[in-house]
C-alpha cells in the first residue's frame, strides 16, 4: 500500500536545452556536478502516492527557488556551488529571459506538483535532496562534518519555530518522530541544519499546514550514495532507499 506522501526531487535533473547550453561557460561534466547525486536512485522507487522528479539541470532554472528571486543564487544561478561562473561573458540571461525560463521550466513543475498535492490521501510532501559530507565554504556550516540525514521544517534546530512569526511547515512531533525512526535505522540526523527547507517546502508547506497536512525537506549525506572513489554506487543507493522506507513505515501512527 502506498504511503500517504508526495515526493518532490527538484535537483536530480541533468539535461540542458541546446539553446541554453550554447551560453554556458561550464562543460557538460561540470554542469552534471550540480545534480543532487543519488536522489533519484534513492527516492524514485518508494511506494508513495506520486513522485515528481526534475528533468532539467538546476542551472537551467532552480525549481527550489522563488521564481522572483533574481539574485546571483536565485532562480537562475550566476555561479554554481563550486564558485564557477555559469555563463559566458555577456550571455547572462536578462530579466525577460529569466521570466521566460520560469514560464517554460519552473511553473510547469510547480503546477504539476500542485495537482499531486491535491490527492485526497496526502499527508506529507517530502522534498528530497542530497548534500556534501562536509559543508562547503559558502554553506551555513563551512568545514563541518554533517549528519547522514538532515530534516527541515523551516523551524529551529529543535524542530520548533524560531519565532512566533515563523510558522513551521510540519509539526515538530512528526519531524522528531521521523528523526527518531531514522536513528533507529542507524543513521545520524540533524534538524534544520544546515538547511531548514527551501522554496518548495516553505511555499507549498504554508498551504498544506492550513489543510492539516505537512511539508518537510530531507537532505541525504552523499556518503550514503557514493563509493569510496566518489562515484555513485547503485548498491549503496538501494540500501539507503530501503532504510528510508523502513523509517517511514515505522511512523504510520504520526500521519
Amino acid at each position: 500500500m502506498a504511503l500517504p506522501l508526495i515526493l518532490s526531487i527538484p535537483h536530480c535533473g541533468t539535461e540542458v536545452p541546446p539553446d541554453i547550453a550554447e551560453d554556458l561557460a561550464l562543460s557538460p561534466s561540470q554542469v552534471a556536478e550540480s545534480e543532487d547525486v543519488g536522489t533519484r536512485e534513492v527516492f524514485a522507487g518508494l511506494p508513495v502516492l506520486a513522485i515528481q522528479a526534475a528533468r532539467w539541470s538546476r542551472l537551467v532554472v532552480d525549481l527550489n527557488r522563488d521564481p522572483h528571486d533574481l539574485g546571483p543564487r536565485g532562480v537562475i544561478a550566476r555561479a554554481d556551488y563550486f564558485g564557477r561562473t555559469v555563463f559566458r561573458p555577456g550571455l547572462e540571461p536578462d530579466r525577460a529571459e529569466t521570466m521566460q525560463r520560469v514560464k517554460l521550466y519552473h511553473q510547469p513543475y510547480h503546477d504539476e506538483l500542485m495537482k499531486n498535492l491535491a490527492h485526497a490521501k496526502l499527508r506529507l510532501l517530502l522534498d528530497c535532496h542530497s548534500m556534501d559530507a562536509v559543508g562547503p565554504a559558502d554553506a551555513p556550516d563551512p568545514g563541518e562534518r554533517r549528519a547522514l540525514v538532515s530534516l527541515g521544517n523551516n523551524g529551529g534546530q529543535g524542530g520548533e519555530c524560531n519565532s512566533a512569526k515563523n510558522e513551521t511547515t510540519c509539526p515538530a512531533a512528526l519531524l522528531r518522530g521521523f528523526a527518531a525512526a531514522l536513528k533507529a535505522q542507524g543513521l545520524s540526523v540533524s534538524l534544520n541544519r544546515p538547511y531548514a527547507g527551501g522554496f518548495i517546502t516553505r511555499h507549498h508547506g504554508a498551504a498544506l499546514r492550513k489543510q492539516g497536512k505537512a511539508a518537510m525537506q530531507i537532505e541525504l549525506n552523499k556518503d550514503l550514495v557514493l563509493s569510496a572513489e566518489g562515484r555513485p554506487d547503485p548498491a549503496k543507493a538501494a540500501r539507503t532507499g530501503k532504510t528510508i522506507l523502513a523509517a517511514l513505515q515505522s511512523i504510520k501512527s504520526l500521519w
